[in-house]
């Protein structure tokens, strides 16, 4: 048993030592403000310390062969292949809350992506690709300033048509900045003719990655010497797509309930003009500031100028 896991069994051991005393025996103790006799304590039965190792430090899946991602086979087939996915395999199982976030997010925002990757004609396997980018977590801000379910940079949204200012920042538009992402993934599939090089150009830059598959003569960035960041990032997608698709394999029992529920909206408010109060907008639709707040988040003020008169869709939570 390692030292941390005996640590936690010993300290909950101690808080459930069952207490058998009666009065005020000689030699009794106080503990916490009970009355106990050392001579008057339960046996405690030996423990099977393998058992709980396997309780508290689950093992990571082992390497499969392959990994079939957007419709391509991806074979692990080197020791150099094995170890890089195994390496995001362990990070994915002991990264346990940033993991156990992600699983329970899933369902909510995964219903209102894949559909917008169906319509674009992207394979759905690249919605892991956002897995990684933002751990789904809708308000992710990087250090350097990338935004979003799919971390955008401020010119790289703007040049793929969402707006970025400090009233609106459509990066935080969870079907806008899908989209956007659609129209890069695809001009990238359409550049290199594989998913996993237009996944990687996303992390890399298109660019970049069409000069060093020349450089290197190779076809897919899978096969390319890359910057560490990159090529981490191409097998932390397939480790995703093995942690979605089995999370008890990594050691996660996420019951059905506990999984967050799809955003529902009981209005679609399409608005042409300014709102000088969000919270008198909030309000008129019988919900608080603080929910209409979440449930739009690439509003960033608590007005609306809108000066350009420019068509937006404002949803009203539940």
């Amino acid at each position: 048993m390692s030292s941390s896991v005996r640590q936690i069994f010993l300290s909950s051991l101690v808080t459930a030592v069952f207490l058998v005393s009666t009065g005020q025996p000689v030699g009794a103790q106080q503990y916490r403000g009970v009355n106990y006799d050392r001579q008057s304590l339960l046996v405690v039965p030996q423990v099977d310390e393998v058992q709980i190792e396997k309780d508290y430090h689950p093992r990571p899946p082992q390497v499969p062969e392959y990994v079939v991602f957007a419709g391509d086979t991806f074979r692990f087939d080197r020791p150099d292949l094995r170890e890089r996915m195994d390496r995001e395999l362990i990070a994915f199982t002991y990264m346990h809350a940033t993991t156990t976030l992600m699983l329970k997010r899933s369902r909510r925002y995964f219903a209102r992506v894949e559909p917008i990757l169906r319509r674009n004609g992207i394979p759905v396997d690249l919605k892991y690709l956002m897995v990684i980018e933002s751990n789904l977590d809708p308000k992710s801000r990087s250090s350097v300033g990338a935004a979003g379910l799919w971390q955008f940079m401020k010119a790289t949204g703007q040049h793929y048509g969402l707006e970025v200012g400090n009233e609106v920042d459509e990066r935080y538009n969870i079907e806008k900045a899908t989209a956007a992402a659609c129209t890069y993934l695809g001009e990238s599939y359409s550049m290199f003719g594989d998913w996993m090089t237009a996944a990687a150009s996303y992390n890399h830059g298109q660019d970049n990655v069409r000069k060093r598959l020349e450089a290197q003569r190779q076809k897919r960035a899978f096969d390319l010497w890359m910057p560490e960041e990159t090529t981490r990032y191409m097998f932390r997608i397939l480790a995703a797509k093995m942690l979605f698709d089995d999370p008890a394999a990594f050691g996660f029992d996420i019951r059905d309930e506990e999984y967050y529920p799809v955003d529902e909206f009981s209005h679609h408010v399409v608005v042409r003009g300014e709102i000088p109060s969000l919270v008198d907008f909030a309000l008129q639709y019988g919900v608080t500031y603080a929910a209409l707040k979440a449930a739009n988040l690439w509003l960033r003020d608590d007005k609306l100028t809108n000066s350009r008169k420019k068509e937006y869709e404002i949803l009203i939570p539940m």
